[in-house]
């Protein structure tokens, strides 16, 4: 396989990279994971998010500019666009020019002659240079990324965040064990809402516990002050 067929590498793309943001476009040429457009060359004009889709290096063919991945694209080597030209130009098949049929020729005498055939003339077949069909990579609609919502239950707390792809919708922020509760009722996965029924009991036995010894040292507290005004 040869470096024409490996596809861009990272050191590649970034030197393209450096080439755009300084204003040229680096000549490409075409590998066979892009099909049938193999070999032919292409200017890069543009490099979008890679996060987004593998096909982020924009490359203008002919009048298109379409994206492709690094895998269908290699640098171009130097001096290829002059010599493709040159390989067209010395492959332009001139058309053969065609003899101009001779004139019928008639014979007349007194006794009626047969009327003879018109010679023929047989021309040459024609050899017309077609241009050759532009290659035009079907692209594809790009789907949108995945998103994911995550409850989480930690230290005591239940938080919900939201990503879309790479991107960070909502933050983890705290909500109330009722809310989560409702959020977990609708998913209908068995475990899942016992789990979450035994962390608020777990919950609620911690806070009665709370209160009671809070009870418990308030009444101490109320004892305390009634000696202390009967002694006054």
């Amino acid at each position: 396989m040869g470096a024409a067929d490996q596809g861009l590498s990272d050191d590649e793309v970034r030197g393209i990279r450096e080439a755009l943001a300084a204003g040229r476009k680096p000549k490409v040429v075409f590998t066979a994971a892009a099909g049938q457009i193999a070999g032919q060359l292409g200017q890069v004009v543009e490099l979008t998010d890679p996060s987004v889709s593998d096909e982020f290096v924009v490359v203008r063919f002919g009048r298109d500019e379409l994206p492709f991945s690094p895998a269908d694209l290699a640098v171009a080597p130097r001096g290829a666009g002059r010599r493709q030209a040159e390989a067209k130009a010395e492959t332009k098949v001139e058309p053969t020019p065609v003899e101009p049929a001779a004139e019928p020729e008639f014979v007349l005498d007194r006794v009626p002659q047969p009327r003879q055939e018109e010679p023929t003339v047989q021309e040459e077949p024609k050899v017309e240079s077609k241009p050759a069909r532009r290659a035009v990579k079907a692209t594809k609609p790009k789907s949108p990324s995945g998103l994911t919502v995550t409850l989480a239950y930690a230290e005591g707390e239940w938080t919900v965040a939201a990503q879309q792809g790479g991107k960070v919708l909502a933050k983890p922020y705290v909500v109330k064990p009722a809310e989560a509760l409702r959020m977990v009722a609708l998913v209908d996965v068995p475990g899942v809402h016992e789990a979450v029924e035994q962390i608020l009991a777990a919950e609620r036995a911690e806070a009665e516990q709370q209160a009671e010894k809070l009870r418990a040292e308030l009444a101490e507290i109320e004892a305390r002050l009634a000696e202390l005004r009967e002694a006054g």
